[in-house]
């Protein structure tokens, strides 16, 4: 099983927003990177672990946990012109962009800011917090992903 940190702006798409179909799937949609879009083709399996976590907001941080339900297919968000992630180079017979299906496991107790990841010696390697890190994929060590949640 991997374990995988995944950022999602709460005004587009929040941990609240997934609770609302408990037992269901949403597509995890508008992964615009390439390393980030190879390793949800490569590398993401079904029951694999998500961190959910909340950027561009007040308090950035872990919200909750996910797990993959689907693997990787094309984003079909991409194929259309009236989409905000609207990408005219990829095609339905030639797709740039692939998404993910995640169900919700739970909302934690409260959000694991930004701030008190940095402060932890224990999460140096992670890579959201490594400067410069702008991806919305990364992956999280089983070390991480327990520590992450004991800090709950």
């Amino acid at each position: 099983m991997n374990y995988w940190l995944m950022k999602s702006e709460p005004t587009e798409f929040s941990i609240d927003d997934l609770a609302l179909r408990p037992g269901l799937s949403e597509h995890w949609d508008g992964v615009r990177n390439y390393q980030a879009r190879n390793m949800m083709r490569d590398q993401m399996k079904v029951g694999d672990g998500v961190l959910f976590y909340h950027s561009n907001c007040e308090t950035p941080g872990v919200a909750g946990v996910a797990e993959i339900s689907r693997e990787a297919y094309p984003d079909f968000t991409a194929f259309d012109p009236a989409h905000p992630h609207f990408d005219p180079g990829s095609t339905p017979d030639n797709p740039r962009w692939l998404m993910v299906d995640v169900r919700f496991v739970r909302k934690l107790k409260r959000t694991i800011g930004l701030g008190e990841l940095k402060d932890r010696p224990e999460l140096d390697g992670l890579a959201l917090i490594r400067r410069g890190n702008r991806l919305s994929v990364m992956p999280v060590t089983p070390e991480q992903w327990d520590f992450i949640l004991a800090l709950e």
